[in-house]
Order: structure tokens, then C-alpha cells, then sequence
């Protein structure tokens, strides 16, 4: 590694990474480039890898980054400024998210709001005649979500919870299984999803409204692949970085 990298491009990059997460247990990267071009403020190529990041109240496990033909602000990087991208730039991406991690983000605001509206669409259309009516009975709005939980298997997704009606108090327990599958690229959709009468039943009454379900991840990214394995959840794709 050049002095210029080592003592000038190393840290800037270092402290720009770390201003984007909310915490990181251990951060790895990698920056390839000749002098010449680094020095004009072109970074042909950064590798990331990082271990328990939270970014934007979501834990992940590990992240594998990988960034080219990268352009920052380099002239100013030198006057002792923070580093900063000149233009958007594409990143493919590999994330694990183990089960412990969904539950520990299970409140952050993009899957707590994501977990309300799952709730107020089951409710609506997404059960049988019987046990919609049964449910209602139990539950009116404003409806809690108390105590939620994930439990990832190989191919299917368990959520539960405690669902709290302001009005009656009453808490009615909240068990559903779904496959996943990606929409519209960076979309997650719920396929196959069922309900189930406690988190360990074999076989659940299918609900068929929620298979329009999704959990909108932004524009920003573009999912290749989803594969929920034993406790994990593996994503595959390319996230654009903006400036």
C-alpha cells in the first residue's frame, strides 16, 4: 500500500464508512487503485467487508461490499475535509441477516410499520369468514402489536405477536408463516403466507389476500436473489449509493 493511501485516502474512506452506519463491531476494506489515479480523485475499485452493522435500525451479521470507478472529492480530502462522493455509484452487496438480528431489529421504524400494515390487512380481507369475525370481535382500532418475533427457516419466515385493542384491552395472540420471494426488484413479497394456530403447527389455514403483501426497501435497491436458510436470511443484489 502506497503512503498516499495509507496515510491520506485510508482514514477519509475509514470515517465516511463508519458516518453511515449507525455501529459496527468490525470494519475491513480495501482500496485498489494506482497513485496517479487515486490522487485525480478516481478510486477504480473499494471492497468492503463488515461484521454487526446497524444501518438505519436494521442489524445485519455480515455485509460484503463491493464499489467501482468511485469519485470523491479528493482536492478537498487533502485540506484535513471529510470525504465526500461526487456522483452515485453502484454497489453490489451481500448481506446475511441471522435470526437473532430480525428480532433485534424487529422495532426499527422500516419493519414496525411494515408489521402494522401486515395487521390492519389481515384484519380486513386477508382471513376466512369465521376467523375475520372472531377477530374482530376481540379487536378494534387503534390495534397494538406487542411482543413481535421472527423465526427464519429453510424457505419460510414465522411472525408472532400479541395483537392489543386499545378498546377492549384485549390481547389475541398472532402466528403467520409465508415464503419470500422478491417483486419488482426491490420489493420483498410474501408468497404462500398461512395462519398458524401457534408458532410449532405443521400445517396452517392459507391466506391468500396477503400474497400482495410487500415490504418496500426503496429505489435505491435492486435485489438478485433471497434465500432464507436454517436461522438466516441471505440477500444478493446492488444497492446505488447517493452523494
Amino acid at each position: 500500500m502506497s503512503q498516499f493511501i495509507s496515510k491520506v485516502l485510508s482514514p477519509a474512506v475509514k470515517l465516511w464508512l463508519r458516518s453511515q452506519v449507525e455501529s459496527v463491531e468490525t470494519l475491513q476494506f480495501q482500496i485498489e487503485g494506482g497513485d496517479r489515479q487515486l490522487m485525480s480523485g478516481n478510486i477504480p475499485k473499494v471492497t468492503i467487508a463488515a461484521q454487526q452493522v446497524i444501518y438505519q435500525g436494521i442489524a445485519l451479521s455480515y455485509i460484503h461490499l463491493v464499489g467501482e470507478t468511485i469519485r470523491v472529492n479528493l482536492k478537498e480530502v487533502v485540506r484535513g475535509k471529510p470525504l465526500r462522493l461526487l456522483e452515485p455509484i453502484p454497489v453490489q452487496a451481500e448481506a446475511i441477516v441471522h435470526q437473532a438480528n430480525l428480532n433485534a431489529s424487529i422495532n426499527s421504524p422500516l419493519l414496525a410499520e411494515a408489521l402494522s400494515e401486515l395487521v390492519m390487512m389481515l384484519l380486513q380481507s386477508g382471513l376466512t369468514s369465521d376467523l375475520s369475525t372472531e377477530l374482530q370481535s376481540k379487536l378494534t382500532p387503534p390495534i397494538a402489536v406487542q411482543s413481535p418475533a421472527v423465526k427464519v427457516g429453510e424457505n419460510y419466515l414465522i411472525l408472532s405477536a400479541n395483537l392489543r385493542s386499545a378498546a377492549s384491552q384485549q390481547s389475541t395472540p398472532f402466528t403467520l408463516r409465508t415464503q419470500l420471494q422478491i417483486a419488482e426488484r426491490h420489493k420483498i413479497r410474501f408468497c404462500q403466507p398461512e395462519w398458524l394456530t401457534h408458532p410449532n403447527a405443521e400445517t396452517g389455514q392459507p391466506l391468500p389476500h396477503l400474497e400482495t403483501f410487500e415490504i418496500d426497501l426503496g429505489p435505491e435497491v435492486f435485489l438478485q436473489q433471497l434465500t432464507l436458510n436454517d436461522e438466516q436470511l441471505i440477500c444478493q443484489g446492488q444497492i446505488r449509493v447517493m452523494p
